[in-house]
């Protein structure tokens, strides 16, 4: 029977060799901003960014406080079988929800999960956030959508790679899709969000925060159905080729 390895402590540091630097320090930082945000209570929340040539993705650990979370606390997990390649610590429980979306759709850089209020609210209650104005078109091409309830069986075996399967069902395995609808609601939980890297799927966390709470407040006085054109224009001057929001390359 082999001998269990003798977990770090914190003041013996791990030196990652599988993933950069900079990608441990944007998970970090991404991680650190979701309380900032408003968007957790407790360790409700986490970021992670995947490295494809390495094979590899960086997560939050799990149960571990924002406050003093570290770079040398993330845990690095392999991409082909969810084992830990990194890290003295357990990953996040969502971890293999992540690589269930990692792996379905290739332009996914990072993943972000969140329990906020608003999101959930909508999630709980099955309902997709519908597009009621041009904020939500900014990001979203569309309504973000809420997956069907998992069945016993999903919950019985693998549930939290279940629970990115309904999410990649939902979307229908469609890599287009999932870049134009950066999120989605998964039934009776809460949001997940993507994007090209862990500080882009942050940021669209706090978005879809942001346009759900806008959207309970529309419903309450009375929604009108907005003009398609004019979210059609608020989504391409953000999005595809002819885009024009923004300064690249300025800060």
């Amino acid at each position: 029977m082999s001998t269990p390895a003798t977990p770090r402590t914190r003041t013996e540091p791990a030196v990652s060799t599988a993933v950069s630097k900079e990608l441990r320090r944007e998970v970090l930082e991404a991680n650190l901003r979701i309380p900032r945000a408003g968007l957790a209570t407790l360790t409700w929340g986490n970021v992670s960014g995947v490295d494809r040539q390495a094979g590899v993705f960086v997560i939050k650990p799990s149960g571990v406080a924002y406050d003093v979370l570290t770079e040398e606390d993330l845990v690095v997990v392999s991409l082909s079988d969810g084992s830990v390649v990194e890290g003295h610590l357990r990953p996040s429980t969502d971890t293999e929800t992540h690589r269930s979306l990692y792996l379905a759709f290739p332009s996914v850089g990072g993943v972000t999960h969140t329990h906020s209020t608003h999101a959930v609210a909508f999630a709980q209650a099955r309902r997709p956030i519908p597009v009621l104005g041009t904020t939500h078109a900014d990001t979203f091409n569309g309504p973000v959508p809420v997956t069907e309830a998992l069945t016993p069986e999903q919950c019985a075996q693998d549930y939290e790679y279940n629970t990115g399967q309904v999410i990649v069902d939902l979307l229908d395995r469609d890599d287009t899709r999932a870049r134009e609808v950066p999120g989605a609601l998964v039934a009776h939980h809460g949001p997940f969000t993507w994007g090209a890297d862990a500080t882009a799927s942050l940021e669209h966390a706090i978005i879809c925060e942001a346009v759900a709470e806008m959207a309970l407040h529309t419903i309450a006085l009375g929604t009108v159905e907005p003009p398609r054109h004019v979210l059609d224009r608020h989504y391409t001057r953000k999005h595809g080729p002819d885009a024009y929001y923004g300064n690249p390359g300025a800060a």
